[in-house]
């Protein structure tokens, strides 16, 4: 009975689909304008070896401009899902 009530609390998942990969390299690219804008020494640090593919972001950077996309992306992908739009 308990498991029956949990997994109908349980909300609708999606799959994995190129829109939802769409969503995630978007808020990426945000996230790296974001960080290029917003980051007081850019290129403090460990360089990487292509950095201007990077815009010039170190590594630490480009760590933290990854974890700002997935985050954004994750809340993003979530919403759209949810709306039904992916």
């Amino acid at each position: 009975m308990i498991s029956t009530l949990l997994a109908a609390a349980d909300p609708a998942t999606f799959q994995w689909s190129p829109k939802c990969a769409a969503v995630m390299i978007a808020c990426n690219v945000f996230a790296y304008a974001i960080a290029r804008a917003n980051i007081a020494r850019p290129n403090e640090g460990f360089q990487l070896p292509n950095s201007q593919f990077f815009g010039g972001l170190s590594h630490a950077s480009v760590v933290g401009a990854n974890a700002l996309g997935h985050i954004l992306g994750i809340g993003a992908i979530l919403g759209l899902a949810a709306r039904g739009a992916l």
